[in-house]
């Protein structure tokens, strides 16, 4: 038995608004953040754990839900102001936050051994979504004067360990602790962009060009199922690699000079779609269900990917990726709304991820995969929240710093 089958509209509204509910009525009772995961097996407390980046991703998320009436302006405004309060008064390291916060006290909680300071790609994933909200709210608004405190005291300089190298964490007990910098073609794009758009501490523009590319993932020009791509490892790596900047950065007509970052997502999208239909493993289930990324699998949490394919399909994957490859997307979604009886349902949306080759369904829900599926399937509806981030005045001067061209799109 199938379940009522719904227009491409009331599906859509249906992934966004039931997606919405871990932003809101799971988000954390006290300081408003989204948390990092519900159910699953991790090793700290679900409850008290909240994600900077991923609450990020939930305010770029309650943005969209408020305009599409799925809860009141006053009500995305009121919980997007407790959450911006709450950060204000939380620690900080070198202006940056950490990857983690207990939600009730504020405190840090370090993500691991060498990652118990600042983070800060998750802190530009955090601020890609605030300075989304402070357009939103608009320039008088209490909050948005807040955020806009919060953006400027971001110390990206501090987290360079030399002119070229932007590095990943920052901390006052071990400094630098492992050799990490920010470098190749991955999600840790939008910290270049924010670190070169600060208006009080910015990076400068050779990071780019020497740290940023400087890597043997970062150029690719080979062909794969016959789609050229042009970045990026082997494959194309894990489809999060074109969502978790794209929530903000607008990548149609977007270059610098070299890239076009919309046919390099497309390209993404078309060959992890390629992969799964010629399915190379064999494995049950591939076929409308499409979409590696990272996301939690039956023998735990992996960054599964082309090259690292465990038959384990996450719903982010595919839904997330409706501005590249719309029909492959809206087949994914009428599928797993319509043929799997609710299975695929838990209590905020979708479930994290399922592995038919084990007869597997993951209990859990995780911030950063629910916050890109309402959020591009907003930008591909109504491109609000490209919209939004790309009229950020520092944003379009920070990408004319680093040599971007970037089209008028309406």
């Amino acid at each position: 038995m199938t379940r009522k089958r719904l227009s491409n509209k009331e599906l859509l509204d249906f992934a966004q608004r039931e997606t919405l509910r871990y932003f809101t009525d799971y988000a954390h009772p006290t300081s408003g953040m989204a948390r990092e995961r519900f159910g699953g097996d991790a090793t700290y407390d679900t409850l008290a754990t909240v994600t900077t980046g991923g609450t990020g991703f939930g305010v770029m998320a309650m943005i969209a839900g408020a305009e599409r009436g799925f809860l009141p302006r006053t009500e995305a405004e009121a919980r997007i102001d407790r959450i911006v309060d709450f950060l204000a008064s939380s620690p900080r390291y070198r202006g940056a936050f950490p990857h983690w916060l207990n939600g009730e006290t504020g405190a840090t909680i370090a993500f691991s051994k060498n990652d118990d300071g600042g983070d800060i790609v998750e802190t530009a994933f955090l601020m890609m979504g605030l300075l989304t909200a402070r357009q939103w709210l608009g320039a008088e608004h209490k909050t948005a004067r807040l955020i806009d405190r919060l953006w400027r005291e971001v110390d990206w300089t501090g987290f360079c360990d030399g002119p070229d190298r932007l590095m990943w964490h920052w901390s006052p007990h071990v400094e630098w602790g492992p050799d990490l910098p920010i470098r190749g073609w991955h999600e840790g794009l939008m910290a270049y962009v924010l670190a070169a758009a600060s208006p009080t501490h910015a990076i400068g523009v050779g990071a780019y060009e020497r740290g940023w590319k400087n890597s043997t993932t970062y150029l690719n020009g080979r062909s794969y199922h016959h789609i050229r791509l042009p970045l990026g490892p082997e494959l194309g790596g894990p489809l999060f690699f074109s969502h978790y900047s794209f929530l903000g950065l607008d990548p149609r007509g977007l270059t610098d000079g070299v890239t076009d970052f919309w046919q390099q997502n497309r390209a993404h999208a078309r060959i992890n779609l390629a992969h799964c239909r010629a399915n190379p493993g064999r494995f049950a289930g591939y076929g409308p269900a499409w979409g590696l990324t990272a996301c939690d699998g039956p023998d735990g949490y992996n960054a599964f990917s082309p090259t690292n394919d465990h038959g384990v399909i996450a719903p982010t994957a595919a839904l997330a990726s409706l501005p590249y490859a719309p029909t492959a997307s809206m087949k994914a979604l009428r599928h797993y709304h319509e043929d799997f009886e609710g299975a695929l349902m838990g209590p905020y949306g979708f479930v994290d991820s399922f592995c038919p080759e084990r007869n597997w369904i993951a209990g859990s829900h995780i911030a950063i995969d629910q916050g890109p599926i309402i959020a591009m399937i907003e930008n591909a509806r109504s491109g609000l929240l490209w919209r939004l981030f790309m009229s950020v005045p520092e944003v379009r001067a920070g990408l004319t710093r680093l040599g971007f061209r970037l089209a008028a799109v309406a």
